[in-house]
């Protein structure tokens, strides 16, 4: 049984408008990092186009771990176009099949684990995203995204009042955090040069923070830590002064975003996904998660260590993200912040029934 929380989502991405989703149909989509929170979504999404709108879509779902694969979609895209394809994105990659679009979304994403394995982490993204786009090449693809991430921006510019695609800010070269937001970068110039050089169709998308409906009760980065809190009853706990603006979008809007850039993007441009009513601080989250989700059982306590950069942390930012590029293509956010906290928690407690 589909969770209804995660049914309704579907249902809002298969009738959306600023997909171009004839485009779609009949064709073969590659998605990787398909277990991931978005990665998985969208092969939920196209699955269920095929299922309630006959797309006829092959849908081929790059994964390392078919155990994963199984628990994470297994049950909810059998029958429905899908195909797995075990690989890992660092090697090169042959897919029998006919590709017409990608969706390259395989990253690492954990932040101790950007401290402790910085090349890891760095060549995951670069040697990944060379790979998808020597593939992309050789296949002719009609169309790629590069999933990005805000992280991208860098520390920006405090006296701007909206970051667009251009307002590129400082990253610190030598200091091993940055080996996600720099690798992002370079992937991101991968992406142009591959676009100019050889005319791959390929588009960027630069995510807000992503969660809602889809995210896992495990899920141990700090939005969810706070819903979980909250829902416990037990105080939130801030390890930094929370001064750090967030900026956020809602899963399921992101992942109508992705099918919106893949089918009426640009080639080698970038478009920011983030509903732009979300951005504050985290302390201010932090409030609001304790305010709407405990019935006023959760307090916001401050406990700030010596060495904060052992919890891998990115700096503190001030940057309001602009959606308004992607906006023109036809594309809206929907959920604000505490839709997104309401799907979530609710999603989680059917999971539990």
């Amino acid at each position: 049984m589909m969770n209804t929380v995660i049914k309704e989502d579907l249902d809002a991405i298969v009738n959306e408008q600023s997909i171009d989703w004839e485009q779609l149909k009949d064709s073969s989509v590659l998605v990787t990092g398909a277990t991931g929170l978005v990665g998985s979504l969208v092969v939920k999404a196209l699955a269920y186009y095929n299922k309630e709108k006959c797309g006829n879509i092959k849908i081929l779902a790059m994964v390392r771990d078919m155990e994963k694969a199984n628990r994470v979609l297994g049950h909810e895209v059998v029958n429905e176009g899908v195909q797995f394809v075990t690989g890992d994105i660092r090697n090169k990659t042959e897919v029998s099949h006919e590709v017409d679009y990608i969706i390259h979304g395989a990253s690492i994403t954990q932040s101790k684990t950007m401290v402790q394995y910085p090349v890891e982490t760095l060549f995951t993204s670069v040697d990944g995203t060379r790979n998808m786009l020597e593939l992309a090449r050789k296949k002719e693809i009609k169309s790629m995204v590069y999933i990005s991430s805000m992280e991208a921006y860098g520390i920006t510019d405090p006296s701007k009042k909206k970051i667009t695609e251009k307002d590129l800010g400082y990253i610190d070269n030598l200091s091993v955090r940055s080996s996600y937001p720099e690798g992002k970068r370079v992937c991101e110039l991968t992406c142009a040069a591959y676009a100019s050089e050889y005319g791959v169709p390929v588009k960027i998308a630069r995510l807000a923070q992503t969660f809602g409906a889809g995210v896992p009760r495990t899920e141990n980065r700090v939005f969810a830590q706070f819903a979980k809190s909250a829902m416990d009853g037990t105080d939130i706990i801030l390890h930094t002064k929370g001064e750090s603006f967030g900026n956020y979008c809602y899963t399921a809007d992101v992942v109508r975003g992705l099918l919106c850039i893949l089918t009426k993007g640009e080639n080698s441009e970038a478009y920011t996904l983030v509903n732009e009513e979300t951005t504050m601080q985290i302390k201010d989250m932090a409030k609001l998660v304790a305010d709407t989700l405990s019935k006023g059982e959760t307090k916001v306590v401050f406990d700030i260590p010596e060495d904060a950069l052992k919890f891998g942390y990115a700096p503190d930012v001030t940057m309001h993200l602009s959606g308004e590029k992607a906006r023109t293509l036809g594309w809206e956010p929907q959920y604000n912040l505490d839709k997104m906290y309401e799907r979530m928690t609710k999603s989680w407690l059917e999971e539990e029934e």
